[in-house]
């Protein structure tokens, strides 16, 4: 296909690939957990069912990616483990931090009804997610202890927090009774006041969750992937699961020497460049797969392409900092505003919330647009930051990508076409190998009778989503006339020229 003289914008796009022989921990993290949790009324200091539904989500993150072989859990928290010679994404930071954030976020509101058949699911949960790099199994295995204990450190607090505020004080009384005690002094309160012995409480409350792929005895193969709790610190852990040794490497002593502070050390982080425009492009993950599966029309399925639409609106409403995206086909790229402070600049932060929350909407909108089709398998979706230093330049980014949008369109119309005349799809290809734009244009005109501009506009292209004005409307609580209000609209159109950004000051002028 024909390049554009948009293309030097990749240049602007930063490798973060993750060397040998360093191990990969990809650690997600509920946002804003608090408020989801308050919402859906979790029992305190644990729910169960909501702590078997983050097993479910990341054992179906272990059966989805073979280079994954360990992961561990507790609360709002999952690590997981890449094998040690890992290729996957070929070890770049962010595709791997999103793939895993996002096909988790999928999974865990399409499991929401299994685990609570009776809550309605009221709020988009979404996670963030990083890397953390390992430079040896040493540094990996302390990582993994340092987690468990903060389980157990957090767990036990959290029991006689909660044990206090059921007895009937208020959070800030329970928190002064709390303060300063030792892991000894809560365990005697626990017992003393509610007769509770800690160390029979459910192992997954105290230890947390394990997951991994059990092996067949004598033989490299997979059984199936197990859910369990257990000891990470100890040599008996490790020896048992001798796949783990093979793919990671052996057990090391004294690890519980290492301080969680030199561990902090290893977290892979890219801070993005201050006055820059950040652009969060995401990209759906086999998709040509996904589409086929749920039957989506070709080229152009109107209502998948609104799905995709509603998701962007969601994101800009929910993110403040996100001013104008566009999308087409199974792709959206977010712009945020040049001073944005959001995550702290942090890449891993901005990618992976975003990402997260487009495929938590992603599912839980599907019946809004295929109330006849059943979502069979989650969607999953890729995502990268990348910075642009000038409006003009993040201007020809966006031009780029309307017109990739035309070029892959036209040649993707072509295409179907041809295929569903008759043709195979390899005939189909070398039909069309070296044809020009106008030369399929004829082709669609002469053969089929379509007249390639009166397609769809937003096949054509794309989507463009962005606050903007309503009419003007009468506001009597203040006695004002005339005041406008914003609200997220779609639009299909031409992004290239300047009239579209004369039309629309506001989205990239930061006076406004």
């Amino acid at each position: 296909m024909a390049n554009s003289k948009y293309e030097y914008v990749k240049s602007f796009e930063e490798e973060d690939e993750i060397m040998l022989p360093n191990l990969i921990v990809v650690r997600i993290e509920g946002n804003d957990f608090r408020r989801f949790s308050d919402d859906h009324k979790f029992e305190r200091p644990n729910d169960e069912k909501a702590l078997d539904l983050m097993n479910s989500c990341a054992a179906a993150v272990l059966e989805e990616y073979p280079d994954i072989v360990f992961s561990y859990g507790f609360m709002d928290e999952y690590s997981f483990v890449l094998k040690k010679k890992s290729k996957f994404y070929n070890r770049r930071a962010s595709k791997i931090l999103s793939v895993v954030v996002s096909l988790f976020t999928s999974v865990y509101v399409t499991k929401w009804k299994d685990h609570f058949p009776q809550m309605e699911l009221k709020l988009a949960p979404s996670f963030q997610s990083r890397i953390i790099t390992c430079a040896s199994m040493e540094v990996l295995q302390a990582y993994l202890v340092w987690r468990q204990n903060n389980c157990h450190v957090q767990n036990q607090y959290n029991t006689c927090l909660w044990m206090l505020i059921k007895s009937g004080k208020n959070e800030r009384e329970a928190e002064e009774v709390l303060k300063g005690t030792g892991k000894q002094e809560k365990n005697e309160l626990l017992f003393k006041q509610f007769g509770i012995n800690y160390k029979k409480r459910p192992p997954m409350f105290r230890q947390g969750s394990c997951i991994l792929r059990r092996v067949k005895r004598l033989t490299t193969e997979v059984e199936d992937v197990v859910v369990f709790s257990g000891n990470i610190a100890s040599r008996s852990f490790w020896g048992e699961h001798p796949f783990l040794m093979t793919e990671l490497g052996g057990f090391e002593e004294d690890i519980n020497k290492v301080k969680p502070e030199y561990l902090k050390s290893f977290v892979f982080e890219r801070k993005l460049m201050p006055s820059t425009w950040i652009v969060v492009r995401i990209d759906g993950r086999h998709f040509h797969g996904f589409s086929e599966v749920h039957e989506f029309e070709k080229p152009n399925d109107g209502q998948a392409l609104n799905l995709m639409n509603s998701c962007a609106v969601a994101v800009i409403e929910e993110f403040q900092d996100v001013v104008f995206s566009y999308g087409v086909s199974d792709e959206f790229s977010f712009v945020l505003k040049k001073d944005s402070q959001f995550h702290e600049r942090h890449a891993s932060g901005i990618v992976s919330v975003i990402v997260s929350f487009f495929s938590s909407k992603y599912v839980m909108n599907w019946k809004d647009f295929f109330p006849q089709k059943e979502l069979k398998k989650p969607p999953s979706f890729d995502g990268r930051a990348v910075c642009y230093p000038s409006t003009e330049i993040l201007r020809d980014y966006l031009a780029w990508r309307q017109v990739d949008c035309h070029i892959n369109n036209q040649y993707n119309t072509c295409f179907w076409m041809l295929v569903k005349s008759g043709k195979s799809k390899s005939e189909a290809q070398d039909y069309l190998q070296g044809t020009r734009a106008q030369e399929k244009n004829e082709l669609l005109a002469l053969q089929f009778g379509i007249d390639y501009q009166t397609l769809p506009v937003m096949f054509r292209q794309g989507s463009s989503v962005f606050w903007d004005k309503e009419d003007p409307t009468k506001i009597y609580n203040d006695e004002r006339e005339g005041k406008c209000r914003k609200k997220v609209v779609v639009e299909h159109c031409n992004i290239i020229q300047q009239s579209f950004w004369k039309a629309h000051p506001s989205i990239l002028d930061e006076k406004y």
